[in-house]
C-alpha cells in the first residue's frame, strides 16, 4: 500500500569534499510523491532507500565540482541539480521527486574561525573606509566653506571699492559742476557794466589783506617788491569805489 500524498524524507548528514579540498558536513530534506504504485512496488525493493542513497551520491558529486565559497552562494543551484538528477532515475520506481532542500552546510571549525576572521576584517575595512570618506567629505566641506567665504569677502571688498570710487567720482563731478557754475557766474558778472572794476577792487583787497596778514606774523617789515604796482592797485581800488558811489 502506497500513499499518493507528498512525502518529506530526511537525508542523513554526510561529509562532502569541495573542489578546493574542504570537507563539509551536509544534510537535507527531500520531497517526493508516489505517482505509479505498481512501479513503486515492483520497480525497486525499497524505493525510499534508493532515493536516499541516490540523493547522497548526487549531492557529493555536485559539491565536489564547486569551491567552498560557491557552496554557500549557490544553494539553489545545488538543490535544483539534485532534483533534476533524482527525478530522471526515480521514474523507474514510480516516484516523482518534487524538490530538495539543504538544511545545514557546516565546514570544519578552523574554516569557520577563518571565515569569521575574514568577515570581521571586511567589516573593519568597511568601517575604516567609511571613516576615511567621512573625514574626506568633512575636509571638502570645510574647504568649500572657506572658498565661498573668501569669495564673499572679495566680492564685498570689490563692491566697497566700487562704491567708494563712485562716491569720489560723484563728489568730483559735483565740485567740478559747482566750480563751473561759479566761473560762469563770475564771467557773466564781468560782462555787465562795472563788473571788471569790481574784480579789480576785489583783487586789490585780497592783495592788501595778504600783505597785512604776513606783516602780523613777525616783527619783520615786509614791503612789496614793486611799490608802484601797489600804488596802482590802491589807486584802481579807490577809483572803483568812487565810480561805484556815483552809480549808487
Amino acid at each position: 500500500k502506497h500513499s499518493l500524498k507528498e512525502i518529506p524524507l530526511d537525508v542523513p548528514s554526510q561529509v562532502c569534499i569541495t573542489r578546493d579540498n574542504t570537507q563539509l558536513q551536509v544534510d537535507g530534506v527531500l520531497y517526493f510523491q508516489v505517482t505509479d504504485p505498481m512501479r513503486a512496488s515492483y520497480g525497486s525493493s525499497n524505493y525510499i532507500s534508493a532515493i536516499t542513497q541516490l540523493s547522497q551520491t548526487t549531492l557529493r558529486s555536485v559539491i565536489g565540482k564547486m569551491e567552498l565559497d560557491r557552496t554557500f552562494e549557490e544553494r539553489d543551484i545545488i538543490n535544483s541539480t539534485i532534483v533534476a538528477s533524482l527525478d530522471e532515475a526515480a521514474l523507474n520506481w514510480g516516484v516523482k521527486v518534487l524538490r530538495y532542500e539543504i538544511k545545514d552546510l557546516t565546514p570544519p571549525t578552523e574554516i569557520l574561525r577563518a571565515m569569521q576572521a575574514q568577515i570581521t576584517a571586511e567589516r573593519e575595512k568597511r568601517a575604516l573606509i567609511a571613516a576615511s570618506e567621512g573625514r574626506r567629505q568633512e575636509q571638502i566641506n570645510i574647504a568649500t566653506g572657506e572658498r565661498e567665504a573668501f569669495i564673499a569677502r572679495s566680492e564685498g571688498e570689490k563692491q566697497a571699492q566700487i562704491n567708494k570710487a563712485q562716491g569720489e567720482a560723484t563728489a568730483l563731478i559735483t565740485v567740478a559742476e559747482a566750480t563751473a557754475n561759479a566761473i560762469t557766474q563770475v564771467a557773466d558778472a564781468v560782462r555787465h557794466p562795472g563788473g571788471m572794476e569790481a574784480v579789480n577792487l576785489k583783487v586789490a583787497e585780497r592783495y592788501i589783506e595778504a600783505f597785512g596778514n604776513v606783516a602780523k606774523t613777525g616783527n619783520t617789515l615786509i614791503l612789496p617788491a614793486n611799490l608802484a604796482d601797489m600804488g596802482g592797485l590802491i589807486a584802481t581800488a579807490m577809483a572803483v569805489v568812487k565810480n561805484t558811489g556815483k552809480v549808487l
